[in-house]
């Protein structure tokens, strides 16, 4: 499991041995001046963005570098019996985001709030409000976590693509009609089709 901490004025993030060896390096440093919003995600999988890079990819073990269509990458060291601390980086920086299971989420997410960028120290004086603390990344709870919302976070009854609500128009007669005559004649000829 990955350990984040915050020294001086960077961020620095060292892997485990196993994890060092997936991505060919001990672990990095970003500069505190670039983190821009701290959050929380239970699920492992919901910080996934982007197309693999270096690392390895298991389901509920991750970790490595996740190229960005837009440009730019993620860092990912996540594993699904841990929460993820998620942190948002400026879009200028090497990395976008950085997405760790950490043994301490809570203590890990309070110390990057009270280096970030922007917040108040916590000595500000009596007669001004301490900034508002960033909110954890929000979505539904999941059936899984007692909640209602299906795995790709939507609440029951809302439209999808291709679910209920679906602003597609419907399929074209003609192209069912034709792919229901290739599996019949497939189907007789014993192969699949094509």
């Amino acid at each position: 499991m990955p350990r984040l901490s915050v020294e001086g004025s960077e961020i620095v993030v060292r892997l485990s041995l196993r994890e060092r060896m997936a991505v060919r390096r001990s672990g990095f440093r970003v500069p505190v001046s670039a983190l821009r919003q701290v959050g929380v995600e239970s699920s492992w999988w919901r910080v996934l963005r982007g197309a693999p890079g270096r690392g390895s990819w298991h389901p509920g073990r991750c970790v490595g570098f996740r190229r960005l269509p837009e440009g730019g990458a993620d860092f990912v060291a996540v594993r699904a019996d841990h929460p993820a601390l998620l942190l948002e980086l400026d879009p200028d920086a090497a990395l976008r985001r950085i997405a760790v299971s950490v043994a301490d989420v809570e203590g890990t997410r309070r110390a990057l709030l009270a280096v970030m960028p922007g917040a108040k120290a916590p000595d500000a004086g009596p007669g001004e409000p301490p900034d508002e603390v960033p909110p954890a990344v929000p979505r539904p709870a999941l059936q899984h976590e007692g909640g209602v919302a299906d795995d790709h976070g939507r609440p029951p009854g809302s439209p999808s693509r291709t679910g209920t609500g679906s602003a597609e128009p419907p399929a074209d007669p003609e192209r069912v009609r034709a792919a229901g005559e290739r599996a019949k004649r497939a189907g007789r000829e014993g192969t699949a089709p094509t």
